[in-house]
């Protein structure tokens, strides 16, 4: 439900726009809201659970998300959707950063590797499947049902959650109060100053105050996970070289990969001529390759390691970009799209299972919960700015006036979006081919044999 939320409105947006208005930075912050509350409270999710108890804070977010859901279904106009939107991103961000260590604590360290597979199937393949299940909900019933559809599923999980699922804590660490205030500031003030800059002008007020005050917060923020006892994010856990490299190749990948899908299902819609079922079906060779794939992805990554299989997954991901983007044009026929679409899923698939794998073998077992919190809330923070960064490009350089207009906004977008996959691929050639790995007993080796006091 919380990864499925993330793009489930872009098929919707134009039947979003019919009913409630709104100009297109509205319909950005209808995902970006979103995507934004998500990724600035993950961590801090992920430090409540350590301290409360990993299944009530499970519970609480699904209850919370539930409720928000339904809100925005019965939103009367365009900014209590967005209200609605970024209170939805408070309930995922309580409850995902705990799915993987809930995960971790129920499968033996054996038949993790299967696990997170599974999981970064569902996971990419909810991701991926927002365009198609949004629009076949929009077109066949209406828009409100993609938010509909998360209420009678959350009133199903909680008392399976509350049964089944085993109770754990954390390290209990005081909550970081000034950490999660400087991340929210700092990346609300950077998103709000791209989506507005296309519109009211790079050198407007509001534009450069949001940019500067959210550098200016962003660097307060890591300046304090250097500096304080118990931070929300600790800087040195960026010292290794795996958990760094895995963390800068989710974030580059998500902001790729968020932007090139929020505009090409409008793509397909607005230019094309296909209905929002058509184009989400039309995407089905990208976003169902994922299910296919990543339980491979995650039994590659037990036997050869992780960076080979995440580093290819990131340049096929690349490559399909890179290919949409060529042969873009107001009348391209599907079957000249195909292999790009193709090429893509297969990447994706790649990357889910063997990167989720990465980061949680990167970490002591103790760190787990916040490590998890970080990547999520790290891939979220791509998804937003890449959202805001690729609509940018796509407005200086096109729009919707006309199909070639919005074309020629298009092309220079995917070919951002396939170099910045690309740098992600780079980014996890930087891992070591070894890192922290799961033990019998659930703790963690390290490569030399030499004792060190605990």
């Amino acid at each position: 439900m919380a990864s499925l939320d993330n793009l489930v409105v872009t098929t919707a947006l134009p039947s979003i726009r019919e009913d409630l208005g709104g100009e297109l930075h509205d319909l950005e912050w209808t995902v970006s809201a979103y995507t934004l509350t998500f990724a600035v409270l993950l961590m801090f999710g992920a430090a409540l659970g350590d301290r409360f108890g990993r299944r009530r804070l499970f519970l609480v977010g699904i209850t919370v998300f539930t409720g928000a859901s339904a809100a925005a279904a019965v939103a009367p106009g365009i900014d209590s959707l967005i209200a609605a939107r970024a209170v939805q991103g408070v309930g995922a961000a309580i409850m995902m950063p705990l799915t993987l260590t809930l995960l971790t604590a129920a499968v033996p360290p054996a038949r993790r590797g299967m696990a997170y597979g599974v999981w970064g199937a569902v996971n990419g393949l909810a991701v991926a499947s927002g365009p198609l299940i949004g629009g076949s909900l929009t077109e066949h019933i209406s828009w409100q049902w993609i938010f509909w559809l998360n209420v009678p599923l959350g009133l199903a999980l909680l008392p399976l959650a509350r049964l089944r699922l085993r109770e754990s804590h954390g390290t209990g660490a005081p909550l970081d109060i000034i950490g999660t205030v400087l991340a929210s500031g700092g990346l609300f003030g950077i998103v709000y100053g791209l989506v507005r800059g296309p519109a009211d002008g790079w050198t407007a007020g509001p534009v450069l105050l949001g940019l500067v005050a959210g550098t200016v917060l962003l660097s307060g923020f890591v300046l304090h996970g250097v500096r304080a006892a118990n931070p929300m994010l600790p800087m040195r856990l960026f010292r290794s070289r795996a958990f760094a490299g895995i963390n800068a190749a989710s974030m580059l990948m998500f902001l790729g990969m968020f932007g090139s899908i929020f505009l090409l299902s409008q793509y397909m819609q607005g230019v094309l001529g296909y209905s929002p079922t058509e184009a989400g079906l039309r995407m089905l060779p990208w976003t169902g390759m994922p299910m296919l794939v990543a339980p491979i992805a995650g039994i590659l990554s037990d036997r050869i390691g992780g960076r080979p299989v995440v580093a290819t997954g990131l340049f096929l991901q690349a490559a399909g970009l890179g290919y949409l983007g060529y042969v873009v044009t107001t009348d391209v026929s599907y079957t000249a799209q195909l292999p790009g679409l193709i090429i893509s899923g297969i990447g994706m698939g790649l990357f889910f299972a063997p990167a989720s794998h990465l980061v949680m073998s990167s970490v002591r077992p103790t760190e787990q919960g916040m490590a998890s919190g970080a990547n999520n809330a790290l891939r979220e923070v791509g998804g937003a700015l890449g959202i805001a960064v690729m609509s940018s490009i796509f407005a200086a350089q096109g729009g919707y006036e006309t199909p070639q207009t919005f074309v020629d906004g298009l092309r220079p977008a995917l070919a951002v979006g396939a170099a910045v996959v690309a740098l992600a691929g780079a980014a996890a050639l930087a891992i070591p081919r070894r890192t922290l790995t799961p033990t019998p007993t659930g703790q963690t080796s390290t490569p030399t044999p030499r004792k060190v006091p605990a």
